[in-house]
């Protein structure tokens, strides 16, 4: 009888089998995937499945979209936004508060915003339990403009969008990055949004995939003639 896969084994073929093939090289990301057990992140009733390449659903499972999104996913995204140590990061759909972990490790401070109460709470605590102390988690709609006007030098969408949101470009500093997952189903493209400079903006739109949307985020027109 085969004795259980340790977690250490189980994040091992993870990271080797799901993400180094998705492109994903550069080694701090890497170590830093073994560094943030994810494990810890995952809802108690799923957390068998959280080394698997999936989503994940999150809270009490009446709404599909809750969910995380895959291992490899989450890491090409942070590899891609090349998040520096001075960065202020804005994270819309905080779900676990797994990715916020992920960007705290790379960045100064993280502010991430989740539209569900108790996911909120629920990730701050993780959070705080795990010892990331430099995000704040904020009840709060991602979709409305934030009341004081913050700018940041990273922003991530932690879902999809029908289109890039134009507000959040405004927020983001010269030489900021928004990363965003952009289309409909069968097919999204993730966007990387690069602010050059005041009304310039470069996006470059490297892979695709596909992910739940964020909510109350504006969808094209139906109408039909």
């Amino acid at each position: 009888m085969n004795a259980p896969t340790s977690p250490e084994a189980l994040r091992f073929n993870m990271i080797e089998q799901q993400i180094r093939p998705w492109n994903v090289l550069e080694p701090q990301i890497l170590d830093l995937l073994s560094v943030v057990r994810r494990e810890d992140y995952v809802p108690a009733v799923h957390r068998s499945m959280a080394f698997f390449d999936m989503e994940l659903p999150l809270g009490d499972g009446r709404d599909p979209g809750q969910c995380m999104l895959s291992p490899k996913v989450e890491a090409r995204i942070l590899q891609d936004l090349q998040v520096k140590p001075t960065d202020t990061v804005l994270e819309i759909g905080t779900g676990s508060g797994y990715m916020a972990a992920l960007l705290a490790h790379r960045a100064a401070r993280v502010l991430t915003l989740e539209i569900d109460e108790k996911l909120a709470k629920q990730a701050a605590q993780t959070l705080r339990a795990n010892g990331v102390g430099n995000v704040e988690v904020r009840h709060a709609d991602g979709a409305k403009p934030l009341a004081s006007g913050p700018t940041f030098d990273v922003i991530v969408l932690s879902g999809s969008v029908a289109r890039v949101p134009q507000n959040l470009l405004g927020s983001l500093n010269n030489g900021g990055r928004l990363a965003a997952i952009v289309g409909e189903e069968p097919m999204m493209r993730a966007h990387f949004v690069t602010r050059l400079s005041e009304g310039k903006w470069e996006t470059q739109q490297p892979w695709d995939t596909v992910a739940p949307r964020l909510l109350n985020f504006p969808e094209p027109s139906r109408f039909s003639f």
